[in-house]
Parts: C-alpha cells; structure tokens; sequence
C-alpha cells in the first residue's frame, strides 16, 4: 500500500488545513501546545493518516505518549534539530 494520507502536526496556534492531489493528501494542524498534539493524532489516525510527523516543538517524550495514545497504530517521526541549531531555537519559544 503505497502512501496516500500523511499527517504533520506543529506548535503554534490551533489551526486544521488539508492539502493535496486525488492520489495524496497531508493534514496540517496546528496546536497552541505539545500536549494537544494528542488528540490530533487520535483524530488524524482515525481519517485514515498513515503516517505522522511532528515538528521540532515536540520533544521526545511528547512523540513518546503520542505513539503510546494512538496505540501504534501508525508509524510517529518527529523533525530534529543539530546543535548548531540550539540557541536559534530558544530564542524562537523562549517566553
């Protein structure tokens, strides 16, 4: 079975926007916190999302409990960042 139904998942704000052709499409959400995440994924998983991947916002043990609520049920990627990356990316959710 090829992939025809990919799910992203980024911190933000709270949004829900499907893209895509007839053979392929994505569902973005966005979601005000890591916890939210989810329920979308519970949602995404059960319209048929085949895979899901997280941004960077999401640190492990998120990706973690999200894999464990959607009890595996499609495969969870989560982008990462290098370290040469660090500093920017506190700046970018520091408070």
């Amino acid at each position: 079975m090829a992939l025809s139904k990919f799910g992203f998942i980024v911190t933000g704000d709270a949004f829900v926007q499907w893209q895509g052709t007839d053979k392929f499409s994505m569902k973005v959400v966005g979601v005000s916190d890591a916890a939210d995440g989810i329920a979308a994924a519970i949602e995404m998983v059960s319209e048929g999302i085949q895979l899901i991947e997280l941004c960077g916002g999401f640190s492990p043990v998120a990706a973690g409990r999200i894999l464990e609520a959607i009890d595996y049920a499609v495969p969870i990627g989560v982008v990462a960042y290098g370290p040469e990356s660090i500093d920017s990316m506190y700046r970018l959710f520091a408070d």
